[in-house]
């Protein structure tokens, strides 16, 4: 089977990359091919079966030339402009998100047969009603930020597409994954990732949102291994809406330091502070996101549920490593 992840140079398409190569079998099949497509890559990876393609998914003829092949191909796509970039360009992130996600499903529906797609979705396709309640595949989608929008719509495009028999598709709708490793990024997310990695690093985090915001997460290995189940699910046990929401933990710095506190006196580990530093607009982006999700529809799926959040946390440091 030939596989292509689109953002394959990010941190899930690498870790998603990873664990497809440690299986080395995804639906029953043997994975010959690994097409890893993005504009840059940070952590390469030596693996014959692994080919890294830099370009831009916005450029059709781009896409087509990369995502050729058969129907015996699955494909991930993950590419995509991050909130924060979002909200600042709103141009690029048509152009990227839409016109990217556009493309790669149509190259998918040129490919002979009905070759698998799953879509790296987000709960910012929820919005504009009370965010306290727990919101669920049912919950109707009223995106508040641009990268929002561009989730519900490619989301929207999988459904049809599959219903017409283009491709079988199927979207995860993410919560916040975490713990990341690196710097921030343009994520109005990031502080998410950034309360657990800098004090566990010793340095400080500028906190951007109020200590008592809750907001839904689930750790990486969860999040990559919830690509797959839904990929290998049975087509019969899927309904008409494609996209599955995944359940996630409901967060907030202050639990997120009481976590790393734990953590840090079982490991001695000495934490850098967190700082408050707010931030009108990223608590205003927050603000419009969904505080908990419910996510029984994907358990009942199959897809796995996240460990408990020090669990997460200790999988972070076991993966990329405690302070010295």
């Amino acid at each position: 089977m030939k596989i292509v992840i689109t953002g394959g140079g990010g941190f899930l398409g690498h870790q998603l990359c990873k664990l497809l190569l440690a299986r080395g079998k995804l639906c029953g099949q043997d994975v010959s091919e690994l097409v890893l497509v993005d504009a840059h890559f940070h952590r390469p990876l030596s693996d014959p079966r692994v080919r890294e393609v830099k370009g831009d998914i916005s450029n059709r003829d781009f896409i087509f030339s990369t995502i050729r092949g058969t129907e015996q191909t699955t494909i991930f796509h993950l590419a995509s402009m991050v909130s924060g970039e979002c909200e600042e360009r709103f141009d690029d992130a048509l152009r990227v998100n839409l016109d990217g996600g556009r493309h790669v499903f149509e190259a998918a529906r040129a490919i002979a047969g009905r070759p698998r797609v799953v879509f790296a979705s987000s709960v910012a396709c929820y919005g504009g009603m009370d965010m306290t309640q727990a919101m669920s595949d049912g919950t109707k989608q009223l995106p508040q930020t641009t990268y929002g929008m561009t989730k519900a719509i490619c989301e929207m495009l999988i459904n049809d597409h599959t219903r017409k028999g283009h491709f079988d598709g199927r979207s995860v709708r993410l919560p916040t994954v975490i713990v990341r490793p690196g710097k921030p990024n343009a994520a109005a997310s990031s502080w998410a990732s950034g309360m657990f990695r800098e004090p566990l690093q010793g340095e400080e985090c500028l906190l951007p949102i109020r200590r008592d915001q809750p907001h839904p997460m689930t750790g990486y290995r969860t999040a990559v291994a919830s690509f797959i189940a839904l990929c290998e699910a049975p087509e019969e046990k899927l309904s008409r809406d494609r996209a599955y929401v995944l359940p996630g933990h409901r967060v907030t710095p202050q639990i997120a330091e009481s976590v790393i506190t734990e953590v840090a006196a079982a490991r001695g580990i000495k934490l850098g502070p967190i700082i408050e530093k707010f931030d009108k607009r990223i608590q205003g982006i927050v603000d419009n996101w969904p505080q908990q999700v419910d996510g029984s529809r994907a358990l009942a799926l199959g897809l796995p549920a996240p460990p408990p959040l020090r669990e997460i946390v200790e999988h972070y440091l076991e993966d990329f490593g405690s302070p010295k």
